[in-house]
């Protein structure tokens, strides 16, 4: 009688499942880089307008895409560059910084303009306003409030200090007193430029030069300061205007 031989046994099948390499994805668009607000900057100052440019192209939602010196250069390339805000100087090569946010604002009503000058914002924050700016500061401001400026501009609203706001809010509510405020308020913007440049020591030649006028013009507009502020001579508002503009270049 022969032996049963062994069974045979099939090797133990486990509930392992062989896995292949995992199959990825789609693959996930990176997210869009946030788009830069962009600036154009109007100074006469080269090393001026650098320290602007560092300060807001460190930031990441800002860019510099232009800068200017003076007026006509300036308008011909922000027309061009189209920006988002420009900033501009009172003072400006052979121009003025108030008049010419006056071109901007007729050239391009909507375009939002922060004036950022040397000059004490009781002499010409309120004026800028009048003209169609969006904000004023001054240049001794940290730069954190520069910035916190542009983009309060940029939002579409007003910057003022709590200073000049609390100033423009009386002359709102109790309107100006006849006589009160400072004696420069009586003038227009054109004779304030030139009441300026008296006092920063300039010729009623070099003023009509700078400005594009007559020395006719420069005369009238002239005797109409003397006038509106009470000066006799042209020397008495030569040392008026010393006294009163000591930031004037």
């Amino acid at each position: 009688m022969s032996k049963p031989s062994p069974a045979k046994t099939s090797p133990a099948k486990t509930n392992s499942a062989k896995t292949g390499p995992a199959k990825a994805g789609p693959a996930k668009a990176p997210e869009p880089a946030p788009s830069k607000r962009k600036i154009f900057l109007v100074d006469d100052h080269p090393i001026v307008r650098q320290g602007l440019a560092q300060l807001i192209n460190s930031e990441a939602d800002l860019t510099v895409i232009g800068q200017g010196e003076d007026a006509y250069q300036s308008l011909r390339a922000i027309r061009e560059s189209q920006p988002d805000l420009v900033l501009v100087d009172v003072s400006l090569k052979e121009s003025d910084g108030i008049e010419l946010l006056k071109e901007l604002k007729a050239q391009s009503p909507d375009l939002p303009v922060l004036v950022v000058s040397m000059h004490d914002e009781s002499l010409y924050a309120e004026r800028a306003l009048r003209a169609g700016a969006g904000g004023y500061v001054m240049k001794q401001e940290s730069p954190e409030t520069l910035l916190a400026a542009v983009r309060t501009v940029l939002a579409g609203e007003v910057y003022v200090s709590s200073k000049m706001g609390a100033t423009l809010l009386q002359h709102m509510v109790r309107g100006k007193k006849r006589g009160g405020g400072l004696p420069m308020d009586r003038l227009t913007d054109r004779e304030l430029e030139i009441f300026r440049m008296i006092g920063a020591g300039h010729s009623v030649k070099e003023i009509a030069d700078k400005l594009f006028l007559s020395i006719k013009t420069v005369e009238a507009h002239r005797e109409h300061i003397k006038e509106k502020l009470n000066i006799k001579s042209s020397a008495e508002l030569l040392r008026f205007a010393i006294r009163n503009t000591p930031d004037a270049k």
